[in-house]
């Protein structure tokens, strides 16, 4: 591997691939979420035979790794950020992994020879970044993830704000702050509409709606008659119950025709307020059209709107070269694999999580869930080893170890699946919930840190709350 700086300042990395030349495989892992940095890791604790350990680079453009499940936690104030969002560096310091902060601009395969073709070439393809570095690699992962789909109604992406990355949610806080400033000491409520009642929807709705208190009432909209129609019984009897007890309103049968912009005509907030409170008057209207019969057209007015319903695995930016030999993608836009996790027609490619279009024993595409390219990662990171070591592949089978979803500071339900009817929820049910996801976090140095803090912080506010409680009774005595 050469490293040279340019005079125009871009790094350029070349990496050579001519026979002879390379000394160990090379694993390129495009994506830094669960799949991917899940998948370097475990390449890193495999034992590989002498001159077979391969030289494993990560990219993504991002600094941070997130912990998707518990951003949630960032907008109720429960974790800090350096808990569920580290830097990849910081990560992998003690690995052999070299990590690559840049974007994929293009990719160019050159193991299309199918599946049962001969793989013992000395290159893969090349991965084009958009700084100008070029990576030639033996064998490449897929697990850029996805994004949100906001452009299927008019005025969601210029006026409604996704959650699903770690940019978002300090976008969506810092909007609630500036929100929260603007309306203290006020009668008025905060309106926050949240479109969809999936687990996202129902996570953010109830973790807003816990937030605001008596300050602001939130506004679920789901197309569905019912909230989180995939979840078991007992979550989702467990997040009905949290949801109305709280500022919430649900308007389950109706669909989001369209958003656009008023103007805020509250003449109590005078511009010389604006410079205090960095103010943002703008208020939205949606137009809510019945996806059941009986309803009817309602408008409806927002401060702040959350967009949580639809996705779009952003394979489709990778623009291969030569379109015949380009990576077959199925109608949602994720890659076809076959059961061992490889791209059909391209053995030296791997892809999971949201890029994947794996099927389960009955069909279905796999649910883009955490806990899935979780245990895809674990497959794939063996899979390369077995095939740089000319051994079998195993077939990935999914295993559903249950759902956890969280309901407010103290408030979650957890559904394990080996415990047929059985839900924790509420205190119990949130321990259980950061518990389970504390054993996942990346590393061992990282879970340590976190466990520290997390106790440290339990500890202070139990001993807050044993003071509240003696304050109460001596000034009562």
């Amino acid at each position: 591997m050469e490293v040279s700086l340019h005079a125009n300042s871009r790094l350029k990395l070349h990496l050579d691939c001519t026979l002879g030349q390379i000394i160990r495989p090379r694993i390129c892992i495009l994506g830094g979420g669960f799949g991917g940095l899940y998948t370097a890791l475990r390449l890193e604790s495999l034992v590989w035979p002498d001159g077979k350990k391969p030289q494993v680079l990560l990219v993504d453009q991002s600094e941070h790794f997130v912990f998707k499940p518990m951003l949630y936690e960032l907008l109720s104030g429960e974790v800090d950020e350096w808990e569920i969002a580290p830097r990849f560096k910081d990560l992998l310091a003690s690995t052999s992994v070299l990590f690559f902060q840049d974007r994929v601009k293009s990719l160019h395969p050159s193991d299309h020879l199918g599946i049962n073709g001969p793989t013992t070439s000395s290159c893969g393809g090349t991965v084009h970044l958009e700084s100008g570095l070029l990576i030639e690699y033996d064998w490449l992962v897929l697990s850029l993830g996805a994004e949100t789909k906001l452009d299927v109604v008019p005025g969601a992406l210029e006026f409604a704000l996704p959650f699903s990355t770690l940019e978002d949610a300090r976008r969506v806080d810092q909007r609630l702050k500036t929100l929260e400033r603007r309306n203290f000491g006020k009668n008025s409520l905060i309106n926050v509409a949240v479109v969809g009642c999936g687990y996202a929807g129902v996570e953010l709705a109830a973790t807003v709606s816990e937030r605001l208190q008596d300050r602001g009432i939130v506004k679920a909209i789901n197309v569905e008659t019912t909230i989180c129609p995939q979840a078991s019984p007992g979550n989702k009897e467990a997040a009905l119950k949290v949801l109305l007890t709280r500022n919430v309103q649900l308007l389950l049968g109706y669909f989001v025709r369209s958003i656009s912009r008023v103007e805020d005509v509250e003449s109590s907030i005078k511009p010389d307020d604006c410079e205090v409170v960095q103010c943002d008057s703008e208020k939205y209207i949606l137009e809510l059209n019945p996806a059941e019969r009986g309803l009817k057209r309602q408008s409806l007015e927002a401060d702040l709107v959350l967009w949580t319903v639809g996705s779009k695995p952003l394979l489709p930016e990778l623009e291969p070269c030569e379109r015949p030999h380009e990576i077959p993608l199925n109608a949602r836009g994720q890659a076809e694999t076959d059961e061992t996790l490889r791209v059909k027609g391209h053995p030296r490619i791997f892809a999971l999580g949201d890029s994947s279009s794996l099927r389960d024993s009955h069909g279905r595409i796999l649910p883009a869930t955490a806990q899935v390219a979780f245990q895809q990662a674990d497959f794939t990171g063996w899979n390369l080893w077995a095939a740089i070591n000319n051994r079998p592949l195993l077939p990935f089978r999914f295993q559903n170890l249950g759902e956890m979803m969280t309901l407010g500071r103290n408030d979650a339900a957890l559904s394990p699946s080996f415990i047929e009817g059985l839900t924790l929820e509420g205190p119990i049910g949130h321990t259980a919930r950061k518990i389970a996801y504390l054993i996942r976090l990346p590393t061992d140095e990282h879970r340590l840190k976190v466990g520290m803090s997390w106790l440290t912080k339990s500890a202070i506010e139990s001993i807050t709350s044993v003071q509240s409680t003696l304050s109460k009774v001596l000034s009562s005595s």
